[in-house]
């Protein structure tokens, strides 16, 4: 492997370091000045009024922080970091990169990448395409939701030309970096595409304990110092704690130790109040079973935590219903709360199995009376060490702990794992405490779970539920002493110079405008994940605490909705946009099931001033990239480039809003910005660049204009006359000149076109269904209809059903059999009936074949249509406006898009709101172009 990534030693240079420009005797002398300014920083109250800046006292954060590279705080560094590795924003520089469109799947199983958990994380060699694609070696990269810093990793690698060719590019020994691509010949051919070299980056979060970590990645790890550290310290501990994990072998003589142990809840019988554990009655180990429903080992009584429905057992067969049960109700204990000086009450939990170590040898048993004692020595034993019980606050994601009475930090770990837990925190210099950050909110805590079942016959230990404080009935109490030798490090990088920060990216005060070459964001998921929530227990042993107030996320605790969660990723992409050099491109990486959230996604950007390239969808299971053809089939991740546009189409824009000429300035400036082919997942076949789709186009313009607050100049009849007048038309879409007849050539060699996989659910998305059907083979009402009847399972319910012959007449063109056969249906006849071919276009044969086949019609003919559809969608949008319904049940989602843009254009803001928050909150949330005019109409009538 290269330099970056090497299992050898690194030690810290012990001679002069040099940092922004200034040298330091050594390291330690560098981090003493930096913490002197930081220090006066945190002095200053309007420091501490920067949005998202953490939770911590000032001593907390300059323990944790090592400045200039990481402060648990906004970091004041970033602007000098900026002026001494950036590059000042040269307009006469040219830059010019198609958005990135390929498939950016990439394997978890790395060193690097599993060196420490998170809530979510991008594997960085995905990153390291994007960069490699998008810069050049010393720029700056920048990521606002920085999370472990993969982005970080990623800048750096991308200097390691070991790990460069492992993508599968090929690296020359100037350092040229060349990908495979097909040439003209249809033969494999090396293209350059980037440069070998380190990036810089500038990594930013809100939750101290990501940026903790990031921290932590992008810094060099000397392993040989920190396994001699480690075992020190391993060694420490096991001498003060070690005797908490002793147990007797089944011999009744032998030591060994414990490796962990899992308790059971405990239940009462709610018919003769037996207590008993739930494991002895519904775990049965080597069959496999957690049984449903249980006897009381008491009186006998049917039991379940979740008894059957009975209102619908008699629909089951007879043979396979649950039997009529009773609900367990829960066993609690109160103890004395030494850390809050209280008496507390839990739920009650007791141990049930033992798994432990003699000689090397692993062996299970169940508690023992020595086993018990211990239990009860450690309970009776106070902490020598600090420890976090800052109490747990109220969140979506906190009702599972509340519910069994963990109230604080230190009642998520068992008693003995909580005094060896602090014993290790106390000893862990600030660099070496992200070991154990990597367990202690995982596998140590009660979440931790044992289970049972078919895979399992006899048990494993399975972490806890991602995403949630799920408390289960078999909790596994893993010894820590264990963990702790398993996760110590093994494999080091020498990963260095990038920047770590941690204030909210809504403000990014330190950032010159105009200053970075390259933005990656993996933002938070609407509802997905409670960052905050479930960075705390993390946080709590690091003593700083997230700033939630600026979290972006749909939260029904801290009262953010749906449209918090969209205002808060407008704030911060405009503050992405402010930093970004023109002319460069920004990545989101994005992962939602819902199509509300992913539409708040890109609301965002256009509201910020971005504007989408391509959206691709990331297919994981066939590892092919796919076209978004659907806001709602957000099934998979989410890749998204968008660019800012240069301030050379800015200025003229300010001068040709108002004319013809600016709409046709801005497709060709946007033109150059889209990628000329895509490859589909057999990597040989084209599939269409559906942001070179005409509407899609018309859409884009539009959103420009009503963003920026002009009249658009041109309707959908006008625009399209315009397209084919202007630019070259190919499959469906347009492109430059020179862009025509690179597609041309590709196309050529390309195996064909991939036919995109599209779902019916409304009129939009029938009309594109019928149009990819029509498009190459011209066909009748009863060819077409059988086939539409298929695709019609998913029509949405508050949709107004359309008939197949009101979709074909407001969009497509029948020929009647008479005058001459029309170019796209003469094309399909003569192309596969070889008794048509070479035939004129009024031949009676010819003719008699195509009559009545419904056709696409050509871009100069298409006016006509739309004018007719356009006139019968106003006129139904009217009715909607009239109607004195509260709310419209079922409509028509092309009329309200049709009238939005009616109202618009004559400045008609009051319809827009008065006919939007008639249609249900969820499809005003779902569709994009609704989304925009409404909010566009809020701010413009000055309504919130």
């Amino acid at each position: 492997m290269g330099d970056l990534f090497n299992l050898e030693p690194k030690p810290a240079p012990a001679g002069p370091v040099e940092c922004l420009g200034m040298t330091f005797p050594n390291d330690e002398e560098r981090r003493k000045h930096f913490l002197g300014i930081l220090r006066e920083k945190l002095k200053d109250p309007e420091f501490r009024k920067i949005e998202g800046f953490p939770i911590g006292s000032d001593e907390d954060i300059l323990a944790l922080s090592d400045p200039p590279y990481y402060t648990a705080c906004p970091n004041p560094f970033i602007a000098d970091f900026i002026k001494h590795y950036g590059k000042p924003y040269d307009p006469s520089k040219p830059y010019s990169r198609e958005p990135f469109a390929a498939d950016v799947s990439e394997g978890k199983n790395d060193p690097i990448y599993n060196a420490h958990s998170y809530h979510t994380k991008v594997p960085h060699k995905a990153i390291m395409r994007y960069i490699l694609h998008y810069t050049e070696p010393g720029d700056i990269v920048f990521d606002g939701f920085c999370g472990t810093g993969m982005t970080g990793v990623a800048a750096q690698m991308c200097g390691d030309k070991a790990v460069v060719e492992s993508l599968g590019y090929r690296v020359d020994k100037d350092g040229t970096i060349y990908q495979q691509e097909t040439g003209e010949d249809g033969k494999t051919v090396w293209k350059q595409f980037s440069k070998l070299g380190a990036r810089r980056a500038v990594l930013n979060d809100l939750s101290p304990a990501a940026t903790f970590i990031a921290y932590n990645y992008n810094t060099p790890v000397d392993v040989q110092a920190f396994e001699r550290e480690a075992k020190r310290i391993l060694k420490e501990v096991e001498t003060e704690c070690g005797w908490m994990y002793e147990t007797l072998h089944t011999d009744g003589k032998t030591k060994g130790k414990i490796n962990y142990t899992v308790w059971s809840d405990v239940f009462l019988c709610p018919e003769c109040t037996d207590k008993f554990a739930f494991w002895d009655v519904a775990v049965k180990l080597g069959e496999g079973v957690v049984l449903d429903d249980f006897q009381c080992p008491n009186c006998g009584h049917w039991l379940s935590k979740t008894p059957a429905n009975q209102n619908t057992q008699s629909e089951i067969p007879v043979s396979l219903r649950r039997p009529i049960a009773s609900k367990v109700e829960r066993a609690w204990e109160t103890f004395f709360d030494s850390a809050l000086k209280q008496t507390i009450k839990q739920a009650q939990h007791v141990p049930v199995l033992i798994s432990y170590f003699v000689k090397g040898k692993r062996y299970k048993k169940k508690p023992s009376q020595c086993d018990l004692d211990l239990l009860n020595k450690i309970n009776s034993t106070e902490s020598k060490h600090w420890y976090p019980a800052y109490p747990i606050p109220k969140g979506d994601k906190t009702n599972d702990p509340f519910a069994v009475g963990i109230t604080h930090v230190h009642h998520f770990y068992s008693k003995r794992n909580l005094l060896c837990l602090s014993a290790f925190w106390s000893r862990l210099p600030r660099k070496m405490k992200w070991i154990a950050t990597s367990f202690l909110s995982r596998n140590l805590t009660k979440c931790n779970r044992y289970v049972v079942n078919s895979h399992n016959l006899s048990g494993r230990v399975n972490g806890p539920l991602t995403g949630t404080f799920y408390i289960p009935s078999e909790i596994v109490e893993q010894s820590a002493i264990e963990l702790f030798k398993d996760k110590t490090i093994s494999v080091g990088w020498n990963i260095n110079t990038n920047l770590v920060g941690t204030f909210s990216s809504t403000n990014l005060v330190f950032i010159p405008a105009n200053s970075l070459d390259y933005l990656f964001f993996d933002p938070p998921f609407g509802a997905n994940i409670m960052y905050s929530e479930l960075s705390f227990l993390w946080e709590a042993w690091l003593a700083v605490l997230t700033n939630n107030q600026e979290e972006a996320v749909e939260n029904k605790s801290q009262n953010k909705s749906i449209n918090d969660y969209r205002d808060l990723m407008v704030r911060c992409f405009k503050e992405a946009y402010r930093v970004l050099k023109p002319g460069r491109w920004m990545t989101v990486e994005f992962s939602n099931t819902r199509a509300s959230v992913w539409n708040s996604i890109q609301s965002a950007l256009a509201d910020a001033g971005f504007i989408v390239g391509n959206v691709s969808v990331l297919d994981k299971k066939h590892g092919g990239v796919k076209a978004m053809t659907n806001p709602t089939n957000v099934k998979q991740d989410l890749v998204i480039s968008a660019y800012k546009p240069n301030g050379g189409f800015e200025d003229r824009f300010q001068k040709e809003a108002t004319t013809e000429e600016g709409v046709w300035d801005f497709v060709r400036t946007h033109l150059k910005y889209l990628p000329v082919v895509k490859r589909g997942a057999s990597a040989t076949h084209l599939i269409a660049v559906t942001e070179r789709d005409p509407r899609i186009l018309y859409d884009q313009m539009v959103a420009y204009y009503v963003r920026k607050g002009y009249p658009v100049p041109l309707n959908s009849t006008e625009f399209q006359e315009g397209l084919s007048q202007r630019f070259s038309y190919r499959d469906g879409m347009y492109f430059l000149p020179d862009q025509v007849a690179e597609y041309d050539k590709k196309k050529m060699t390309a195996g064909g076109m991939e036919q995109m996989a599209l779902f019916v659910s409304d009129e939009s998305s029938a009309i594109v269904w019928l149009r990819q059907l029509l498009k190459d083979k011209p066909q009748t009402f009863q060819d077409i209809h059988p086939l539409f009847i298929k695709e019609l399972g998913g029509w949405q319910k508050y949709e107004k059903p359309l008939e197949l012959s009101e979709l074909l007449e407001q969009n497509f063109l029948r020929y009647d059999g008479k005058g001459e056969v029309p170019d796209q249906i003469h094309s399909y006849l003569s192309t596969n009936f070889k008794e048509l071919r070479n035939l004129p276009k009024d031949d009676e044969s010819l003719r008699a074949k195509g009559k009545d086949r419904w056709y696409v019609p050509d871009p100069n003919k298409a006016g006509d249509l739309e004018k007719l559809r356009e006139r019968s969608l106003l006129k139904e949008f009217e009715d909607y406006r009239t109607s004195s319904q509260k709310r419209l049940k079922v409509f028509r989602l092309e009329a309200v898009r049709a009238g939005f843009k009616k109202a618009w254009q004559e400045r008609d803001y009051a319809t827009i709101i008065t006919v939007a928050r008639k249609i249900p909150e969820n499809v005003l949330q779902e569709d994009p172009k609704l989304l925009m005019w409404y909010d566009q109409a809020l701010t413009r009538s000055g309504e919130e």
